[in-house]
């Protein structure tokens, strides 16, 4: 039964990493992928229950003594409808929550012309200045936004400036190189980061001092690589369209903006100061910028066809995402429970054994497969632990080596192939890229600054612990 489950996680797998080919969005994939393993683990509960969770399900039955009556399927069925279901969907929805939270304010900025405030100010017709410019924005961006929601920003921009398809194409891969190595650095900067900061295998400090040089480097690379081919001026864009916020004055749109950045960005310091889970820190923050929109368009008496209140806005959310990461994150899971994550991760320590070599290997997965599976599954093969380990177990401790080394090549590695990153899948969907042209042009540069930044951030170790 382990082998039905693992080959059939290989197929869910191949499928999200084929979804264009296919045509099958990979949301579908990932439900019917997270749910199908979930029904084969409880349909085998008396086979897997007694295997790997003997000890767990002697207290549980010891603590509800009508069970002991029952058969062997159905105490064991029982356990994994009281324990490990409610465990899962616990670990899963505050990730879920967070994003929500997040999409949710950057939603409300945008409607409301908030990122104007930075792209009215790129006004240079210099295709090498330009390029540097989009890195840097799209670098920090991703930070506090994310991966997936700055290069949407920033790949709309680029047709207000940019009218050549080919042209606009080079600046595109950069955005999302650089949008992925900004994401690496920040506890709110992608997916798996946020995974890594909620599950406390990092701290936002530890992960911002010892991350950021080496994505530095690794966004460098390649635009200096890049930058050979860009030379001369751009031609101006003729840009004309209605401007939705027109009734809004300069001083509103830097309000909106201000208070989400804002907002997003002392959610690390909620989660340091409280100590309470992040996703609550994120949806106070959401709940702030709601009120103050109610506030602002009471006041104003704006039209309702002209209004953007949170109940709007909160329809544009890219749910489809949301059920993709439930549906991965669920599959998971049952892997762990089952105890192949655990098989996996002795395999590695008795045939690697070599933390650097196992996270370069996975950050190379990262640009074939979905990042958001592959850190979910080491998270699951790797327990965090104790401050006192020692020898090879302290890599694992919060803010040991491997983790903050596993956010940097997760979230780095997915730049090698264009359907490796949530941004590199939007700038394929957005502008058309085809796998072959960023293929041809990108992957070479993308892993040059990939093992660049990694040998930074290994020198550093040697260097400062």
């Amino acid at each position: 039964m382990i082998v039905t489950l693992i080959c059939l996680f290989f197929i869910g797998y191949l499928a999200i990493a084929l979804e264009h080919p296919l045509r099958i969005d990979k949301t579908a994939t990932a439900l019917l992928l997270g749910m199908a393993l979930w029904v084969l683990y409880a349909l085998n509960a008396e086979y897997f229950i007694p295997e790997f969770h003997a000890d767990d399900l002697a207290a549980y039955l010891q603590a509800n003594p009508r069970m002991q009556s029952m058969t062997p399927h159905m105490q064991s069925l029982n356990y994994i409808i009281d324990v490990q279901i409610v465990e899962a969907m616990g670990d899963i929805t505050q990730t879920l929550f967070f994003l929500i939270g997040a999409m949710t304010i950057v939603e409300l900025v945008d409607v409301h012309g908030g990122f104007s405030i930075i792209t009215d100010h790129i006004k240079t017709h210099s295709k090498n200045k330009l390029m540097w410019i989009l890195c840097l924005t799209a670098f920090f961006f991703s930070a506090v936004l994310d991966n997936m929601t700055t290069t949407i920003v920033m790949v709309m921009l680029l047709r207000k400036l940019i009218d050549d398809r080919h042209e606009r194409w080079l600046y595109a891969g950069l955005i999302v190189i650089a949008a992925n190595c900004g994401g690496a650095w920040s506890p709110i900067g992608d997916v798996t980061t946020i995974m890594l900061w909620v599950k406390g295998n990092v701290t936002a400090e530890a992960i911002i001092a010892r991350v950021l040089l080496p994505s530095v480097v690794a966004v460098l690379v390649p635009a200096l690589w890049i930058s050979r081919s860009l030379k001369g001026q751009l031609a101006p864009v003729q840009y004309s369209g209605p401007d939705p916020n027109a009734w809004m004055t300069h001083r509103d749109k830097l309000t909106i903006f201000l208070l989400g950045v804002t907002g997003l960005i002392l959610v690390p310091v909620f989660k340091s100061i409280t100590h309470l889970p992040p996703f609550l820190g994120m949806l106070l923050m959401l709940g702030i910028l709601w009120l103050y929109t109610e506030i602002f368009y009471n006041r104003r008496h704006v039209k309702d066809v002209k209004q953007h209140r949170l109940t709007t806005v909160i329809k544009r959310i890219d749910m489809p995402s949301i059920l993709f990461f439930m549906g991965i994150l669920m599959a998971v899971q049952v892997l762990d429970f089952s105890g192949v994550l655990d098989a996996t991760a002795k395999w590695l320590d008795a045939k690697v054994h070599d933390i650097y070599v196992i996270n370069v290997l996975l950050g190379m997965l990262s640009s074939v497969f979905d990042n958001v599976p592959l850190v979910a599954g080491v998270m699951g093969m790797y327990p965090v632990e104790d401050a006192g380990a020692i020898g090879y177990a302290a890599n694992f401790v919060q803010d040991g080596i491997f983790w903050e080394f596993l956010s940097y090549c997760a979230g780095v590695g997915g730049s090698l192939l264009i359907i490796g990153s949530a941004a590199g899948v939007i700038a394929m969907g957005l502008e058309k890229i085809s796998f072959g042209w960023y293929l041809k042009h990108f992957t070479l540069p993308a892993l040059a600054g990939y093992l660049a930044g990694a040998g930074v951030y290994i020198l550093e170790v040697l260097i400062l612990r």
